[in-house]
This record gives C-alpha cells, structure tokens and sequence, in this order.
C-alpha cells in the first residue's frame, strides 16, 4: 500500500475503534474524494467492506488499512498522522504528490 501511517495516527485510530465500538468494522479504509481546493479531499472511515479485485490492504501497526486500487497513483508516498496541539486536532496527510496547497486542510 502506498499510505505510510504514523504511530501517533495507529494509537488514535485504536482509540477511536475501542470508543466507537465499530461493530465489526475492522478496516481503515482510506480514500480521496473529488472537490476541495486542490481537486481532492482525503475521506476516512471504518469498513467491514474488502473487495480484492477492486481494494489493497496492508496491516500497519495492529491497523489493517484498506484503500481502492484506483487511488494509489495519487496516494503514494502519502503519509498518515495524527495531530494534536492547543488550536487544532485531527488526522493530517503528508502527500508528496500535491503541487498546491491551501490552508483548509481539505
């Protein structure tokens, strides 16, 4: 798979996953959607969902990752992290293939 995920991000999924009690949901699946300031936005989300003709998956850090085929020419290299500071908490991705930014976060 081509998302590396940090293990500040793996540590709050797991949080996440045993908050939520997700309900058999076992996957983190990762996607990019159309729209934002740059053309795309990342999308998140627990699945119970794999399809092996269509998705790829990787276990990275006791977190199973799911991801379609279709997005790893725009995902690979992308990192996954999680943030935390005073102002503002959240996931973050770290995508070397992104020529333009803005400061939305999408």
């Amino acid at each position: 798979m081509s998302v590396l995920l940090t293990e500040k991000a793996a540590n709050e999924v797991k949080r996440l996953m045993e908050s939520q009690d997700p309900k058999g949901r076992t996957f983190l699946r990762i996607g990019i959607m159309a729209g934002g300031c740059s053309g795309f936005s990342y999308s998140l989300g627990f699945d119970n969902q794999f399809d092996e003709r269509v998705d790829s998956q990787s276990e990275q850090l006791g977190i199973s990752l799911v991801m379609n085929k279709k997005y790893a020419l725009y995902l690979d290299g992308t990192t996954l992290d999680f943030y935390e500071d005073s102002n503002r908490r959240g996931f973050t991705f770290d995508n070397p293939n992104m020529i333009r930014t803005c400061s939305c976060g999408h």
